[in-house]
């Protein structure tokens, strides 16, 4: 989400009187590669670009396709076939193993299926989204992105009527799944390729919170593009974090954070007395993740005062709750403390455990 922004970010910054540019983006990816489908490079005329879609081995003839898609004014799609022994093939000897297709659309800023102006869309809410671009086999709307309706008006939205079902079918498995996924239909001679697109919001991180702890924790979440709430005595906050932090709000003030299902919790204040009121009222929340610092002995003592008035934490509840917060990576210092719960928060809302690459039997980014 953060080089989504980014991309967005430029793009609106751009003088479309003066100035043109084309997003590429990875569609397809068969085997290894660095980085996975859904990748994007905001490409300008004057060969500036934000963004990336590989470790660096195919930027440089992205750049020079996105500047003929750009001169063309045609999109045009270009498979990267590292698996190959040719000296010749880019990106070859570099590690990438794979076999990459990328989707080159010159931007059109009155187009309503402009890609960027869809993205933009897209982050603008705090919910799941799921976009259709056509990556193959229709000349007149390769490039186009759709925004996924819903069911209902799937074919007022998305002109390709002869595989609607096919794709709802897919579309589907894609939400069931919560994997994006390139899908091929082949009605009669006609063959059209589609990007089923899954997009999730931006981690939200709130801490509760004000000691010099926070601040590692926030420039880690800053670098990683989550949108950070900072809830703490504001007078005492250093300047610094009025910067790095999306917002900060008084703990006493009126405002409350605003916390739903793509946001994890952190409990930082190192008084019982206000982690325990915070600890209460995220869990009267959606929050996906809610971390305590401190011996579990510290959050037992909570759990049975809750217990004691008659609001004993759920097992569903129960499974938010990580106590103490981080992964176990011999953290001792506030930098490294933040480090391992933010590697927490990322394996808890990724679905994954949280092991070493060298012990998972498969690929990276299998399903």
């Amino acid at each position: 989400m953060k080089e989504i922004k980014a991309i967005i970010d430029t793009y609106n910054q751009l003088d479309f009187t003066t100035t043109k540019a084309a997003l590429a983006t990875v569609s397809r990816v068969e085997g290894s590669s660095y980085r996975r489908a859904g990748a994007r490079m905001l490409v300008l005329d004057n060969g500036n670009y934000v963004g990336g879609i590989s470790g660096g081995c195919l930027e440089g003839d992205a750049l020079r396709r996105a500047q003929k898609a750009i001169a063309l004014g045609k999109p045009s799609v270009i498979t990267y076939d590292t698996t190959q022994e040719d000296n010749h093939q880019i990106g070859v000897g570099l590690g990438c193993n794979g076999i990459i297709d990328v989707l080159f659309t010159p931007l059109n800023p009155a187009d309503p299926q402009n890609p960027v102006r869809q993205l933009e869309e897209i982050v603008n809410t705090r919910e799941l989204r799921l976009a259709i671009t056509v990556t193959g086999g229709n000349d007149g709307l390769l490039g186009k992105m759709f925004l996924f309706p819903g069911e209902a008006g799937l074919a007022q939205t998305i002109p390709l009527p002869t595989v609607n079902t096919a794709l709802l079918n897919d579309i589907k498995l894609a939400l069931q799944e919560g994997q994006s996924q390139t899908c091929t239909y082949t009605v009669g001679a006609e063959t059209i390729q589609v990007f089923i697109e899954v997009i999730r919001p931006a981690t939200q991180l709130v801490i509760f919170g004000g000691n010099y702890d926070i601040y590692p924790m926030v420039r880690i979440a800053a670098e990683l593009g989550w949108h950070t709430t900072v809830v703490m005595n504001a007078a005492k906050a250093d300047k610094s974090l009025f910067t790095i932090a999306n917002k900060v709000l008084h703990n006493r003030g009126d405002e409350q954070p605003a916390i739903d299902a793509h946001t994890a919790v952190i409990l930082m204040a190192h008084d019982y007395a206000t982690d325990f009121r915070n600890f209460e009222a995220a869990l009267q929340t959606e929050a996906a993740y809610i971390g305590l610092l401190g011996p579990r002995k510290r959050t037992q003592k909570m759990l049975d005062a809750l217990a004691e008035a008659g609001r004993s934490v759920s097992e569903q509840d129960w499974q938010r709750v990580f106590t103490p917060a981080g992964l176990d990576i011999g953290a001792v210092t506030p930098e490294e403390i933040a480090l391992s719960i933010a590697a927490e928060i990322r394996m808890h809302f990724a679905g994954r455990k949280g092991t070493s690459l060298r012990e998972r039997q498969g690929t990276i980014h299998g399903r």
